[in-house]
């Protein structure tokens, strides 16, 4: 898929995130937004996984650390023919699967998340596994920038550095804001490239909605043989929507049907300019 061609689904994406969410009237709108280019990158350009291959057992893996911004991997995984779109209309409804977190009752969903700091260990362990079974599959993990202060993310990237697990590929959605404020403020992990570093790990940076800059580095992959690769991905919280963008109180506010209106004709201003 051309970078053109990636610009204009993430138009689509962006559309269909707020029509699920408006329909819910719940959901992580910000960090959806603000992640929805990188999972666009992945399931169009980089992942090794289909309906058709999802229980191959050398399919590449991708598990969202940051459950909470489900929606954008949802309306994904549908357009890739996962499951249908129609079921989105269900999104947080009464004995629903499509809930707002990753459950594995849904088609395409590896792992449960959502209990902050849990993917990246997930990925670890899948990582080793490929090791172990000498399979040649991929593992990919996206992790907010606000959940990197548990504790088991620094575990997990030990063991990752430990294992030389160079299937293994972190990308930080880092948007610089989680739901009690900027992240600087709320427990500041900055520098993240030099930590990450100094326990072993091969680090890039990247505009994360710059489509070239997100093929280049999957394309990289792995950045040094025998070491797991960060992507830091800088990002904009509510990117595409003016008056979201960079705006706290929409880590998971819901728009009003003005907002609504609002938003579509400024996705649709970008679809033309593309």
């Amino acid at each position: 898929m051309s970078l053109q061609e990636l610009a204009r689904k993430s138009v689509t994406y962006r559309k269909n995130i707020l029509k699920y969410i408006v329909g819910a009237k719940a959901g992580h709108t910000g960090g959806s937004l603000s992640c929805v280019d990188i999972l666009n990158v992945l399931y169009n350009y980089v992942l090794n996984v289909s309906p058709e291959t999802a229980k191959s057992p050398n399919r590449d893996r991708y598990i969202q650390s940051k459950g909470h911004t489900v929606e954008a991997l949802y309306v994904v995984l549908a357009d890739k023919g996962f499951f249908p779109e129609s079921d989105l209309e269900t999104l947080c409804k009464y004995q629903s699967h499509y809930i707002g977190h990753p459950t594995r009752k849904v088609n395409g969903i590896e792992q449960n998340t959502g209990s902050l700091g849990h993917g990246l260990a997930l990925s670890v362990g899948t990582a080793l596994a490929a090791k172990l079974d000498e399979l040649t599959y991929r593992v990919f993990t996206l992790l907010g920038d606000g959940e990197l202060p548990e504790g088991s993310n620094w575990e997990a990237a030990l063991s990752a550095s430990h294992y030389k697990l160079d299937n293994l590929c972190a990308i930080v959605d880092k948007n610089t804001l989680q739901i009690s404020g900027p992240t600087a403020d709320v427990c500041n992990t900055d520098p993240l490239d030099k930590k990450f570093e100094a326990f072993g790990w091969a680090v890039r940076h990247v505009n994360g909605h710059d489509f070239q800059e997100l093929t280049e580095a999957f394309d990289s992959l792995p950045f040094e043989p025998g070491k797991p690769s960060l992507i830091i991905a800088h990002t904009i919280k509510g990117k595409g929507i003016s008056y979201m963008e960079n705006q706290l109180k929409w880590h998971h506010g819901v728009p009003n049907q003005e907002q609504y209106a609002q938003a579509l004709t400024e996705l649709e201003e970008a679809g033309m300019a593309l």
